[in-house]
């Protein structure tokens, strides 16, 4: 079973991170979850799920919740240095943080290890696996493009919550969907969420566009 460490934290996009979950679930993907403080406001708000505050019961909340097989999730307290995400010599390679706070991006560039979160991002790193980052913030200063591009010359993959809409997102899903299948990309997880680029309508539509621009004009 492919092994992939999860993190919801406190920047805006609880959906992309449920959605997220969701799918790597049902692709029979061991997830290992981290879920911050700030990240529990911001489902409740965002997406109107209380997350159980123990590990445990949030655990259990979520296995339920997804109709996950046991053992295929496991949710991690954030001072929790015994569990295999806080070791190389366990950690699974693949780590995404979605969403992903500023001030989490800014701890990792540091090297702060305070808490699990950062401490698996660390671990991925030094351990040279891959290392998502799904950060949404609006505008970005300069600190945050620094330490952003600290990451990304470290090898680490900068994925911002900006989804495309060349394929005619009908509803928000869509877009969340767009997102995520991108992730789901990068991590090497099959999915169908959304049309590739030159094998959807596109193509077609545009070659309409320029047939009918073509005949006005002659």
């Amino acid at each position: 079973m492919q092994d992939i460490t999860l993190a919801f934290t406190g920047a805006s996009g609880a959906p992309y991170g449920w959605r997220l979950l969701e799918l790597l679930l049902q692709q029979g993907i061991r997830v290992h979850l981290l879920i911050s403080s700030a990240a529990r406001v911001v489902f409740a708000t965002e997406h109107d799920i209380k997350l159980a505050g123990a590990p445990d019961k949030c655990t259990t909340q979520l296995q339920n919740h997804f109709n996950s097989a046991d053992g295929q999730l496991t949710v991690y307290g954030k001072d929790d240095w015994f569990s295999p995400v806080a070791s190389g010599s366990a950690a699974p390679k693949q780590m995404v943080i979605c969403p992903c706070s500023t001030g989490t991006v800014a701890a990792i560039a540091c090297g702060a290890s305070d808490n699990l979160i950062e401490r698996a991002a660390d671990v991925v790193i030094k351990e040279g696996g891959k290392l998502i980052l799904v950060p949404r913030e609006s505008p970005l200063s300069a600190i945050h493009l620094e330490n952003l591009l600290k990451l990304a010359r470290l090898g680490v993959t900068i994925m911002p919550a900006a989804p495309g809409f060349y394929h005619q997102p009908k509803q928000i899903s869509d877009l969340v969907d767009f997102m995520v299948a991108r992730i789901l990309d990068q991590l090497g997880v099959k999915q169908q969420l959304t049309a590739r680029w030159g094998y959807g309508g596109e193509r077609a539509a545009a070659n309409n566009e320029n047939s009918t621009e073509t005949g006005e004009a002659e």
